[in-house]
């Protein structure tokens, strides 16, 4: 499955199937947060909520991809993330794009 965030792959024609997407939401456990809350005090990044987003990430887009093979896809483009806040603690992560069937 070709993954791209631009809206075009060069040299392919190809038919829109429709929009798929995948969100998980992920909460943060009190290890994570108490260490959080020391590295506030002294700056820098706070590794462990890195690692929590991109592991969030690979979950949403697994599930959007998932969704584009279920319609026959070889292609998602336009691949694009958001996230929002769902209640303290937690958050959801959204990815999505357009699933494509490429012509031959």
């Amino acid at each position: 499955m070709k993954l791209v965030s631009i809206e075009n792959i060069p040299g392919k024609e190809y038919e829109a199937l429709g929009i798929v997407k995948g969100a998980v939401v992920y909460s943060k456990n009190f290890g994570r947060d108490f260490m959080a809350g020391l590295k506030t005090l002294i700056g820098g990044e706070i590794a462990g909520y890195t690692e929590m987003l991109n592991e969030a990430r690979q979950i949403a887009t697994k599930r959007m991809v998932d969704e584009a093979e279920g319609l026959g896809a070889d292609a998602v483009v336009g691949i694009r993330y958001g996230s929002a806040t769902v209640m303290q603690g937690a958050a959801e992560i959204v990815a999505y794009g357009t699933a494509v069937k490429f012509k031959n």
